[in-house]
């Protein structure tokens, strides 16, 4: 049969979950992770449904797509997929050709893992765009405790993890109509079908005030979990609350069954980068999506 390529419901959210999942593991690539998804859902489940593109045959997904927006898709396709060249010819069209499944005015393609797929979009006429780096941190060991207390924020505290994210993320002034929308957007996360493999952190300093949070996204016991996202307060920054909500983050996924942790960030983010190499997060080598302009 040929390859098809569809949007799901929501009551049919679970392959792509579950193929999420079995495609991660220790030493591959940090592409789409279901955690990716828990924290899409923010927009609840419709709009994440909504967002996904997915590419099967006979019954089994070969390749997912999360839409972050009209010009940007992050992919993953299954390990044993990627150096298929019927699929990748596939995928490379789908992608290139305007309104398929990407906007005509600019497009971006995160394919990280995906070799046979970026070499054809690149043939295609894409870009290489700016570059990212992944760091991962082996769980096989207990973390180092971080020195702050630590909260798992539950859905009465919402505003208190929502308010140093906004202020790590926005800067701006927090005003109660944003509020109001970013602590629904919250409670609407850990209350879809997502947030199972999910826990959102906090870290307080000595005078109890929440410094950083953090969110952490399992992918079942054995596989590497996700850190997505990380932010410190912009009060509060300079003092390594970043590594010691991260080493929490870690600690928190290892609880929860993870292998690995992982996350990237913008290779120009030196910030980042330091903080997770403080955090015993190793590097891999960088990656960079792929871009093209209007058509």
């Amino acid at each position: 049969m040929s390859i098809i390529l569809s949007t799901p419901s929501v009551d049919e959210l679970s392959p792509a979950v579950d193929a999420l999942k079995g495609w991660q593991y220790d030493g591959g690539p940090l592409h789409l992770h279901s955690g990716d998804l828990g924290w899409h859902s923010l927009h609840g489940a419709e709009a994440t449904a909504a967002a996904i593109r997915m590419w099967s045959r006979d019954g089994e997904v070969l390749a997912i797509g999360l839409l972050d927006g009209p010009e940007l898709v992050r992919m993953a396709v299954a390990p044993n997929w990627r150096d298929d060249e019927a699929l990748a010819r596939r995928l490379a069209a789908d992608l290139d050709e305007p309104g398929r499944v990407l906007a005509p005015d600019g497009a971006t393609v995160e394919a990280r893992g995906a070799g046979l797929l970026t070499q054809l979009l690149l043939k295609r006429g894409w870009e290489r765009d700016e570059p990212w780096t992944t760091f991962h941190r082996s769980l096989s060991d207990p973390v180092e405790d971080c020195g702050l207390r630590i909260e798992t924020i539950e859905p009465d505290r919402a505003e208190v993890w929502v308010a140093v994210h906004w202020s790590a993320f926005r800067g701006s002034p927090f005003t109660d109509a944003e509020r109001r929308r970013t602590v629904g957007g919250w409670l609407t996360m850990v209350g879809g079908p997502f947030y199972g493999d999910g826990r959102c952190l906090a870290a307080f300093d000595q005078n109890d005030d929440a410094v950083a949070v953090a969110a952490v996204w399992s992918a079942g016991p054995g596989r590497p979990g996700l850190l997505e996202p990380m932010g410190v307060h912009r009060s509060h920054r300079g003092h390594g609350y970043g590594t010691a909500i991260t080493l929490a983050a870690a600690a928190a996924l290892r609880d929860m069954g993870s292998s690995s942790a992982s996350v990237c960030v913008e290779s120009s983010n030196v910030g980042a980068v330091a903080t997770y190499t403080s955090a015993g997060f190793t590097p891999s080598d960088e990656v960079a999506d792929l871009r093209r302009g209007s058509r």
